[in-house]
């Protein structure tokens, strides 16, 4: 393909394969919390430090690294201190982020409300050697992360009051989740875009978890599909021009199909092969011809 010699396609296959890695990555342990639509909140949180970064005429990924990072921070002590439940501090990360955002972009130049919509969106131009810089360093860290603290944080997910009395740091390790859920934000927003980016944090772990039983199978299964539909996403809505985002996304969610129903069939022909035969009685009368 012609395409794959161009530099922007090459950064932009580059940053799908360290976000399709780094999302399912996370993700998995926000699905065993419940936390699926986190995403969703600190992506409003990063719109206002996108807004900042077009206003400041400084990197909106950055800014919105910064920004979406002490938000999903402030979130998480307040639901851990105060009397305010995960649902309404989730809220008003959601309210606050996307009033914040539509505020500071409005006072930005003309042109920033044009470069919003690669932000929302996603964009294949938009892909800079420097982004790709900051997103191959953050995605390494939060691959690692979530790698290296894995027993950890999956004792976390699943018994948060067992964590505490077994004595592992549980603010710390929630702490860890919030800010490497607003760092996977963030770096995803030029190729998925922010509206779409829990999305690929969320539909491979669900896709892996209907053909696999264990945790680590199950993350890796997640990580694996997660490449694929980034990869493919990137390479097909360049050929037939789509929003990659959304391409990325439709794939992830063709590939949670494919899987359910692949489980679906392989368990019902798995209980026919298991069920015993069916036992026959001897007949009550039998005849003498």
């Amino acid at each position: 393909m012609d395409l794959l010699t161009l530099p922007f396609m090459q950064y932009a296959l580059v940053a799908a394969v360290i976000i399709g890695l780094a999302a399912p990555s996370l993700g998995i342990y926000l699905v065993q919390r419940r936390l699926s639509l986190i995403g969703d909140g600190i992506g409003h949180v990063a719109l206002t430090g996108v807004g900042v970064g077009l206003l400041t005429d400084n990197s909106p990924v950055l800014t919105a690294v910064l920004v979406a990072t002490a938000g999903a921070v402030g979130v998480e002590l307040i639901r851990e201190r105060g009397r305010t439940s995960g649902d309404l501090a989730l809220a008003m990360l959601f309210y606050g982020g996307i009033a914040g955002g539509v505020l500071l972009v409005g006072l930005s130049d003309g042109a920033g409300n044009s470069n919003l919509m690669q932000y929302l969106f996603g964009s294949l131009l938009t892909t800079s050697p420097e982004d790709l810089a900051l997103i191959g360093g953050l995605g390494a860290a939060v691959l690692a992360a979530m790698l290296v603290f894995r027993p950890a944080l999956f004792a976390l997910c699943n018994d948060e009051e067992y964590a505490r009395v077994s004595g592992l740091p549980v603010r710390t390790l929630n702490l860890l989740l919030a800010v490497t859920t607003a760092v996977t934000v963030t770096i995803a927003m030029r190729t998925v875009g922010l509206l779409l980016v829990s999305a690929l944090m969320v539909v491979p772990v669900a896709a892996a978890q209907q053909v696999t039983r264990g945790f680590r199978s199950t993350m890796a299964l997640a990580m694996l599909i997660g490449v694929l539909a980034a990869v493919a996403g990137i390479l097909l809505s360049a050929e037939v021009d789509t929003a990659p985002g959304a391409t990325i996304v439709l794939l992830a969610l063709a590939a949670f199909v494919a899987t359910a129903v692949g489980g679906a069939l392989a368990r019902r022909f798995r209980r026919e092969r298991e069920r015993p035969p069916a036992a026959t009685e001897p007949p009550d009368v039998v005849l003498h011809v």
